[in-house]
């Protein structure tokens, strides 16, 4: 009788044990779509982040160079 005691005391803990498994399946399967997730989310916001860089540094070209007056008829004349 102590032996079927062990048996059931054992069969017990392997039924714990499988679930305890299986749910820690499910959450390292939820754990890597969340992984999925926000790694197409950072590479969403890397690309946008260089498609601004890249506008604000066509801007950056765009402007003038320290000193220099874009209409020459703004330019200061000598003649005060």
């Amino acid at each position: 009788m102590s032996d079927l005691s062990q048996i059931d005391q054992i069969t017990e803990r392997v039924e714990r044990l499988l679930v305890r498994y299986e749910e820690l399946m499910r959450t390292n399967a939820l754990l890597n779509q969340q992984i999925d997730t926000l790694t197409h989310e950072r590479d969403s916001l890397k690309s946008r982040l260089n498609a601004a860089r890249s506008r604000v540094d066509a801007l950056l070209e765009r402007l003038p160079a320290p000193g220099a007056v874009a209409d020459p008829a703004l330019a200061p004349r000598g003649d005060a």
